[in-house]
């Protein structure tokens, strides 16, 4: 809907033919075509069906941007080889474009700007390597994809197509029309490049296996996989790294695209507990890996590769024992999810709320290490902390001493010795400056129970009276 009327934004090639525009009322339309077939637009299908066929030309390579609003940007610098040169990849691509329904247009040029002006205004193809001026001069204004105004004025003004714009001083065509357009010229041709910015980060270490006829057997798909992960282990020893997060993508014929994602919880390269990971996570699919008419490329990527430190065995055989313990926590991660086992780590802060947090046991650890217990000393901070702290009635024998009494769930309890004060201030960067500070005391009651009160406040003659809370429990 645009303004009080119903409007025409895309159609087929037999609408084409038959004289229909963008932006032409539904009515005008119908009047023209009586038996024409109109659907209510949807966007949000539409750019979810080009990021799905975006994953799918993910087997060509792995910088794959959007070019909205129908449109794909593959950057294949260092890739065509693989598939036969640029012709080879050119046809590949349409082979399986035209395998899932899909027709297209392409167009393989030095710059972005130049194969998109190519693809969409020219005959499309390949621009041999420094020619991009030589062939593209000759396409209309309309490949700048400036405003419809800023095309008509060219016209008007003679300039109707990219060579009429080259011959004119540059600083020229900036002053009356803008230094966006100017830009876009030159890198239409070839004057100028930029990056494109893919939908998925490039990863450290790919390796993959692209099949002339697609397959379907499990254990060829296994044994592919086992392949891979080898080549990948090489790869990643010979740069002295490990990865911490392996991705498999699987490519199926009809263009649909399964993705399983391994995550370690140290930087690995042994081939057997990344199959052992494999099996685990293949095990545990809710949906099963589904062939359909088979794939045709397996792609393993390794997002994440970290400095790979080789282990130092000890004698008493506690760097064995960590190993296992690490491999277990593996395969735990990925049998139930990252989010489902979880390990307690220290943070920065004197606050003893945020001093520790769960973390996915997958996850990096931070570098903030647990403290140091003084020797023959009791904990500082118990384990078991409440949240939020629960208020106690206490009584002290002098008003900022520590308590010698105290009720708690009805029951009360003797003090027969307390350690403290430690006084604890708020993070004013996070709770603000109205919060009040915590003093903060060790007690052990007459039956040998110890606990972790605090209390808030001060007594003064202006000011309510200070109030406490149990906050932990010690062991």
């Amino acid at each position: 809907m645009q303004g009080s009327a119903l409007r025409l934004v895309d159609f087929d090639r037999c609408a084409v033919e038959l004289g229909l525009t963008r932006g032409m009322t539904l009515a005008d339309a119908r009047a023209r075509i009586p038996h024409l077939v109109a659907l209510e637009a949807e966007p949000q299908a539409d750019c979810e069906f080009l990021e799905a066929v975006a994953a799918f030309c993910d087997r060509f390579t792995p910088l794959v941007a959007l070019d909205e609003p129908h449109g794909l940007m593959l950057d294949v610098t260092g890739c065509a080889h693989l598939f036969g040169g640029e012709a080879g990849l050119g046809a590949l691509a349409a082979r399986a474009m035209r395998r899932i329904g899909l027709e297209f247009k392409a167009a393989i040029a030095g710059t972005p700007e130049a194969a998109r002006a190519y693809a969409r205004h020219g005959r499309g193809g390949i621009v041999p390597p420094g020619q991009e001026e030589a062939l593209l001069r000759l396409l209309p204004t309309a490949a700048l994809d400036a405003a419809a105004e800023t095309v008509i004025a060219l016209s008007r003004a003679g300039l109707k197509t990219l060579a009429d714009l080259v011959e004119r001083p540059s600083e020229t065509l900036s002053a009356r029309f803008g230094e966006k357009l100017t830009v876009k010229l030159r890198r239409i041709l070839g004057h100028e490049d930029r990056r494109i910015t893919p939908l998925r980060p490039p990863p450290d270490c790919v390796v993959e296996r692209h099949f002339a006829e697609p397959f379907a057997d499990a254990a060829s798909l296994e044994a592919v996989v086992v392949r891979l992960i080898g080549e990948a282990a090489r790869v990643l020893e010979a740069r002295g790294e490990g990865g911490r997060l392996f991705e498999i993508a699987f490519f199926r014929s009809d263009g649909a695209v399964r993705r399983l994602v391994i995550e370690t919880g140290r930087p690995s390269r042994d081939a057997k507990a990344l199959l052992r990971l494999y099996r685990e996570r293949i095990e545990t699919l809710a949906d099963a890996l589904d062939p359909g008419f088979g794939f045709d490329a397996i792609k393993l990527a390794v997002p994440v590769c970290e400095p790979f430190g080789m282990p130092q065995h000890s004698l008493d055989g506690r760097a064995v024992e960590e190993e296992a313990v690490a491999d277990l926590v593996d395969r735990l991660v990925t049998r139930f999810g990252r989010d489902r086992v979880l390990r307690f780590t220290a943070l920065d802060t004197h606050h003893p709320v945020r001093a520790a947090k769960a973390l996915s046991a997958a996850a990096p650890l931070p570098e903030a290490a647990w403290p140091e217990p003084e020797p023959e000393e009791p904990p500082a901070r118990p384990l078991q902390l409440f949240e939020p702290p629960q208020p106690v009635e206490a009584i002290a024998e002098v008003p900022d001493g520590p308590p010698i009494r105290f009720r708690w769930r009805r029951l009360t309890h003797d003090v027969a010795r307390a350690e403290g004060p430690e006084r604890i201030a708020p993070e004013w960067w996070r709770d603000g400056s109205d919060e009040p500070m915590r003093d903060y005391y060790r007690v052990e009651d007459v039956q040998g129970r110890r606990f972790w009160l605090y209390r808030t406040g001060f007594y003064e003659a202006d000011s309510a009276p200070p109030r406490w809370f149990l906050h932990g429990l010690f062991a």
